[in-house]
């Protein structure tokens, strides 16, 4: 028996391993990539350099248009803006939840994850509503007697900022949070302890530990706000042009394909840079609690 055995060889496997296994998990949502996601973003960089003709032109246009030189240049300094704004905001409501008791803790993240439930047209509308010549703010303060005419608070770019850095803040104060969880305030307690004031503890310990997080979140809010499109398109009432609205204003309007879209692929190439430049020196998975 055990040389009839030999002579057939190893008995075969009737199932696939367990590779083989993960394989036909992943197939599916791999072929969904390449089929949404991979293939149109291929398509994006063939019209960039096909049309209207084949070549460089439309890149060229990067250094000889000033329409796209203004449209760069509006959505850099309010992406600046917004970040910085967002990032001092974001970081002062992530250290307050850390020294919060676990009742007001639940309050807090309620406000902060509050604004994700509500559609950003919604939100928008209702900036819209508080800025106007005859909104909220401007018929309060008259009211008041501290102004006596109306502030132009709506269709520039100081409306821009407010409605962006209201939506981005959950995205600022999350990855803070996590990132303040997992520092030992013991280290903070013990600088207090041995004499040093409380801001010299904040800034010589605490503050170079959450630095990790202030970097996450910072490029994560910049990336996000470079491809703003609603809320511009509202609050700047057409005065304000950022590079999302413009790319569609050149597809939808002037039907320029070839700017639109070499527009659109050096935006994804400035995102895929920032977010290598953020892996290198963050932990991501130990940013966002992984184990």
């Amino acid at each position: 028996m055990p040389a009839a055995a030999e002579a057939h060889g190893p008995p075969r496997e009737r199932f696939p391993t367990v590779r083989q296994f993960y394989w036909l998990l992943v197939m599916p949502a791999l072929i969904a990539m390449i089929a949404f996601y991979f293939y149109p973003l291929s398509k994006v960089l063939w019209i960039s350099v096909t049309e209207p003709e084949p070549g460089l032109g439309n890149y060229a246009r990067l250094f000889t248009s000033e329409s796209i030189h203004q449209t760069l240049l509006a959505t850099l300094r309010i992406s600046v803006i917004t970040t910085t704004i967002t990032l001092t905001l974001g970081y002062i409501v992530a250290y307050a939840m850390i020294q919060a008791t676990s009742g007001w803790l639940r309050w807090i993240m309620f406000c902060v994850l509050l604004p994700l439930w509500i559609s950003v047209l919604v939100r928008a509308f209702a900036w819209v509503t508080l800025l106007r010549d005859q909104g909220v703010i401007n018929s309060t303060l008259m009211d008041m007697g501290l102004i006596s005419s109306h502030l132009p608070l709506l269709r520039n770019e100081l409306s821009v900022c407010i409605g962006m850095i209201h939506y981005m803040l959950p995205f600022a104060v999350m990855p803070l949070y996590s990132n303040m969880k997992t520092i030992d305030l013991r280290l903070v307690a013990a600088a207090r302890a041995l004499g040093a004031p409380p801001f010299t503890a904040f800034r010589k310990i605490f503050f170079p530990l959450s630095l990790p997080g202030v970097v996450a979140s910072g490029v994560l809010v910049f990336i996000f706000s470079m491809g703003f499109y609603v809320t511009p398109a509202l609050l700047g009432g057409g005065r304000v042009f950022m590079v999302a609205e413009y790319i569609g204003l050149q597809i939808t309007q002037t039907i320029q394909w070839g700017v639109g879209t070499m527009l659109a692929t050096v935006l994804l190439i400035a995102v895929l840079a920032m977010l290598i430049v953020l892996g290198r020196f963050v932990n991501m998975r130990k940013l966002f609690g992984a184990a």
